[in-house]
């Protein structure tokens, strides 16, 4: 299994979504959560995952087992120098029990050339970092993805799921 996740905000809360499928060709999720958050703390730049890995952490509780691969919005590693990013946090957080796949639209700093992936006729990279998977391997399953556009579909309802449940909850 598989789960594409995304945050949004609204003022101090979290709305994360998170959309489960089972092939990275799959057209259509199998299932779809979402959960929000109060009270969330501050973006901080290079610190991103005091803000959104409590969100995502909320978001995997609510299912019924980990999924094996985590796609996050957003970086494993950042920049050339490889510091730890909201991926890397993550999957030490779930003791290192599935892998987890950043995929970023734009770059943190300098992004090494390698972490770049072209999706359709797209001239715009997405920026991808994993942890727990071969780099390489996570690329390719990036651009498998269902979807026309630079975007993947299941990212794209990920992000979808999370900004419709801010503007209906609460």
């Amino acid at each position: 299994m598989i789960v594409a996740t995304d945050v949004y905000y609204k003022d101090s809360i979290a709305f994360a979504s998170g959309v489960l499928f089972r092939s990275w060709s799959d057209e259509y999720p199998f299932e779809e959560k979402q959960s929000h958050l109060t009270n969330v703390k501050s973006y901080i730049p290079g610190q991103f995952y005091i803000r959104e890995l409590p969100c995502i952490l909320s978001l995997l509780k609510m299912l019924n087992s980990l999924p094996d691969i985590i796609i996050i919005d957003g970086n494993v590693w950042l920049g050339k120098e490889k510091k730890p990013g909201l991926g890397k946090y993550l999957f030490d957080s779930l003791k290192e029990h599935c892998a987890v796949i950043g995929v970023a639209k734009s770059p943190f700093g300098i992004m090494p050339e390698q972490a770049k992936v072209y999706r359709a006729k797209s001239h715009r990279p997405l920026y991808v970092t994993s942890i727990g998977i071969d780099e390489e391997e996570a690329k390719n399953n990036i651009q498998q993805m269902y979807g026309q556009g630079r975007i993947p579909y299941m990212l794209k309802r990920a992000d979808q799921l999370s900004r419709e449940a801010s503007k209906t909850s609460i």
